[in-house]
C-alpha cells in the first residue's frame, strides 16, 4: 500500500529554499560574462577570483575565451619586452617577457607541453600515453623538449627587431589558443570527465561562440599583419598545417583530446609562427 507523506511547515519552507536556490543558480548561469571569468581565472595565476567567482558550470566553456586570456598574457609579455628593451639588453628583455608570462600562467601551457611530449615520445599504447600524460612527474621527453622549446623561442623573438616582437608576441599569442581550440571540436575527449585534471570537460564551442574566438585570434594578429607587412598568406598555410599534424598524431594515438594536447598544440602553433615571422624578417 502506498503512503503519502503530508509535508510539515519546516519541509515546505526547506523545499521552498532549495527551489529558490536552484533558481537563483540557473540566473548565475546565464550571466553572459560567467564564461569571460572563468577563462581568465582558469588560464592565469592572477587573483581574478578575489574580484567574482563564476559558477563551477562556466568552466566547461573556457575554451571559447582561451584567445581573449591570450590578449592578457601575450599584452603582458610584449609591454615587458618593448619597454624592458629601452632599459636592458635585448637577450635579458627576451628572457625577461618569457619569464612574465610563465608567471602570469603558472607555466600551465608548458606543462601541458612536457606531459604530451613525454606521453606520446614514452607510451606505447593508448592506456599508456594517457597513463604517462597524468603523470605528474616529467621524463627525459618533456624534459629535452622544454629545453629545445624555450631555445627556440627565445632565439627566434631575440633575432626580430624590438618592435615586430612585441607586436608579434601579442598577435600569436591569441591567434594560436584560437587554433588550439579547434581540437574541442574535431575530437571528443579522450578521457571520462571524473578522470580529468581539472575535473571538467570542456563544452563544444557552438556557432556564435566559434565566430567569436575567430574575431579573439584574428583581431590582434590582422594588426600584426598591417603593421609590419608580414605575408598574410603564410600565417593561412603554415600555423593550420602545423595543427593539423598534430592532430592527426592526437587522433591515431589516442583518438581523443586532453587538456594537456590543447596546450600542447597551442604552444607548438606559436612556435611555428614565431618561425614563420622570424624567417620572413631574415630575408627583408
Amino acid at each position: 500500500m502506498k503512503t503519502t507523506k503530508k509535508l510539515g511547515t519546516r519541509d515546505y519552507k526547506l523545499e521552498t529554499s532549495l527551489y529558490l536556490c536552484t533558481m537563483e543558480e540557473t540566473a548565475v548561469k546565464s550571466r553572459w560574462y560567467d564564461s569571460i571569468w572563468a577563462a581568465l581565472i582558469f588560464f592565469t595565476r592572477l587573483p581574478f577570483w578575489r574580484v567574482y567567482q563564476p559558477p563551477q558550470t562556466s568552466y566547461k566553456t573556457v575554451v571559447e575565451f582561451w584567445p581573449l586570456a591570450g590578449w592578457l598574457t601575450g599584452g603582458a609579455m610584449a609591454a615587458t619586452l618593448f619597454f624592458g628593451s629601452m632599459v636592458l639588453p635585448h637577450a635579458v628583455a627576451v628572457i625577461a617577457a618569457i619569464a612574465v608570462r610563465l608567471l602570469i600562467t603558472g607555466a600551465l601551457h608548458e606543462d601541458g607541453l612536457a606531459d604530451f611530449l613525454d606521453g606520446f615520445g614514452g607510451g606505447g599504447d593508448r592506456e599508456r600515453i594517457l597513463a604517462i600524460m597524468k603523470d605528474s612527474h616529467i621524463g627525459t621527453y618533456g624534459v629535452l623538449g622544454l629545453i629545445i622549446y624555450m631555445l627556440l623561442l627565445g632565439t627566434t623573438l631575440y633575432s626580430m627587431p624590438v618592435p615586430v616582437a612585441a607586436l608579434t608576441i601579442f598577435a600569436v599569442d591569441p591567434f594560436s589558443k584560437m587554433v588550439a581550440s579547434q581540437l574541442v571540436n574535431m575530437l571528443p575527449y579522450a578521457r571520462r570527465e571524473e578522470e580529468a585534471k581539472n575535473k571538467t570537460v570542456y563544452r563544444k564551442p557552438s556557432l556564435a561562440a566559434g565566430l567569436s574566438l575567430t574575431v579573439q585570434g584574428l583581431l590582434p594578429m590582422a594588426l600584426m599583419i598591417w603593421l609590419t607587412g608580414t605575408p598574410w598568406y603564410l600565417f593561412i598555410a603554415i600555423p593550420p598545417l602545423v595543427m593539423y599534424f598534430l592532430y592527426l598524431l592526437i587522433l591515431r594515438k589516442i583518438q581523443g583530446y586532453t587538456g594537456d594536447c590543447c596546450g600542447a598544440v597551442c604552444l607548438l602553433v606559436e612556435l611555428a609562427v614565431y618561425l614563420v615571422v622570424c624567417t620572413q624578417q631574415q630575408m627583408m
